[in-house]
C-alpha cells in the first residue's frame, strides 16, 4: 500500500440548507428544505432537522411536507452558494493548491507537502474545520487517509461535524468491516447485485477474484478489487475537465400529447443550446432523460461523428430519441437533455489558483 500521501476530503454538512439557516436566523434549528414547495416541486437539499423526519434530496415536495408538516421551504440561491464555496476554497488554499473540487460543497486536498509545513494531515483538517466554523459560521466534516477512496469514506463516518482518520495500518481491518453500500461508487442497484453474489462487506468483496468481478461489473470490477485492498492511486487533480452540460424541466402538469411534448422538448433544447454557447462546450453524445408520472424514468442516448452545439443539430436528434418513448400511455413529468463526450480539447475548468470554480446545476445533497 502507498503510505506517503496525505489526503483530506472535506464535505460541508447540509450545505445549501445550512447557508439558509445561517443567513436567516429564524430558521436556525428548524427543519428546512431548499427547493420548490409547489405541488410538483422537488427537494434539492434538507437540513439535519428535516432529515430526522425522513426528508431527503430528490424527494417530491408533497411527500416531504407529509413527512414533516412543519417543513420550511426556501428557494435556492445558487449565486450565494457559489460565493460561499469560493470562500471555503480560499481557506483550503492557505494549506495547499492541490485541490480537486467535486461539487460546490465537497473537495479533495493533497496536503502531503503543505504550505505551513504541518506534519499531520489530521491537524490540517482540524484547522480547516475550525476556520470554516469561525469565519463562515458553517460546519464541515473531514476524512483523512492515504488515498481518495478512504478519505471519502472517512468523511461520511461521523457526520455532522465529523473528523475521522483511517491510518494505513488500520485500513485493511476497517475495509473488511465496511458495508458494501458504503463503498464509493456502489449505489443501490449495484449493492443489490452484490448481495445476490454473496458480497456484503469489504471482506467478502476481497475474497472475490478479479476475473469474477470484471465479468460481473465490467471495468468497475478492477476498481472494486482494488478498493477492497485499500488501493487507490488516483491523484488529486486541481484541474477538472467538464464532462457534460445539460438541463431539465419539471413540468407543471403531466403531458401525453405529441404536440405538447414536442413544444416542451423544443424549450429544453433551446435552454441547452444557450448553456452550451455560454460555456463554449461541444460534445458528441446527446442524452434524453424522461421521467414519467409514476416517477419511473428512462434515458436514451446517441453519438454522432460531429460535435453538437446548435439547435439545428440538437433538436432533430432529440426528436429521434423521443420517437421510441411511449408517453401516450405514460404521461411525462420531466424532460431533460444533455450533451457529453467532449473532444480532448474541450475547455477545462480553471485551476484552484485561478478564477473561481463553479458548478452548473444544483447538486442533490446526500
Amino acid at each position: 500500500m502507498t503510505t506517503e500521501r496525505k489526503i483530506i476530503h472535506i464535505d460541508m454538512d447540509a450545505f445549501y440548507a445550512s447557508v439558509e439557516q445561517r443567513d436567516h436566523p429564524e430558521l436556525k434549528g428548524q427543519p428546512v428544505a431548499v427547493g420548490h414547495a409547489e405541488k410538483r416541486g422537488v427537494v434539492a437539499a434538507a437540513s439535519y432537522e428535516a432529515r430526522k423526519y425522513g426528508v431527503r434530496s430528490a424527494m417530491s415536495s408533497v411527500k416531504a411536507m407529509k413527512l414533516c408538516p412543519g417543513l420550511h421551504f426556501v428557494e435556492g440561491r445558487m449565486e450565494v452558494y457559489k460565493e460561499v464555496s469560493a470562500q471555503i476554497h480560499e481557506i483550503f488554499r492557505r494549506y495547499t493548491d492541490l485541490i480537486e473540487p467535486i461539487s460546490l460543497d465537497e473537495a479533495f486536498l493533497d496536503v502531503t507537502e503543505n504550505k505551513r509545513g504541518i506534519e499531520l494531515a489530521v491537524d490540517i483538517a482540524r484547522e480547516i474545520k475550525q476556520s470554516i466554523r469561525e469565519e463562515l459560521h458553517l460546519v464541515a466534516s473531514a476524512g483523512v487517509s492515504y488515498n481518495k477512496f478512504l478519505a471519502k469514506v472517512a468523511s461520511d463516518l461521523r457526520k455532522p461535524d465529523g473528523l475521522c482518520t483511517i491510518h494505513p495500518a488500520q485500513a485493511q481491518e476497517f475495509i473488511d468491516r465496511l458495508p458494501i453500500e458504503s463503498f464509493w461508487g456502489v449505489g443501490p442497484v449495484t449493492a443489490q447485485k452484490m448481495h445476490t453474489l454473496g458480497i456484503y462487506n469489504g471482506k467478502t468483496l476481497r475474497e472475490c477474484s478479479l476475473e469474477m468481478l470484471t465479468r460481473q461489473f465490467g471495468k468497475s470490477g478492477q476498481i472494486y478489487y482494488d478498493f477492497a485492498r485499500g488501493i487507490d492511486d488516483r491523484p488529486v487533480e486541481p484541474t477538472r475537465i467538464r464532462k457534460s452540460i445539460g438541463c431539465e424541466h419539471t413540468l407543471e402538469k403531466d403531458i401525453s400529447t405529441k404536440a405538447a411534448v414536442i413544444i416542451e422538448l423544443y424549450h429544453v433544447a433551446c435552454e441547452l443550446c444557450e448553456r452550451l454557447e455560454r460555456k463554449d462546450f461541444r460534445g458528441n453524445t446527446l442524452t434524453l432523460k424522461v421521467k414519467f408520472h409514476d416517477f419511473t424514468q428512462i434515458t436514451r442516448s446517441l453519438s454522432t461523428g460531429t460535435p453538437l452545439h446548435t439547435l439545428k443539430e440538437i433538436l432533430p436528434l432529440a426528436k429521434r430519441l423521443l420517437a421510441n418513448v411511449d408517453y401516450q400511455t405514460h404521461p411525462i413529468r420531466l424532460l431533460g437533455l444533455s450533451v457529453s463526450n467532449p473532444k480532448e480539447d474541450s475547455p477545462a475548468l480553471p485551476p484552484a489558483s485561478g478564477p473561481r470554480w463553479i458548478q452548473l446545476q444544483l447538486k442533490f445533497e446526500t
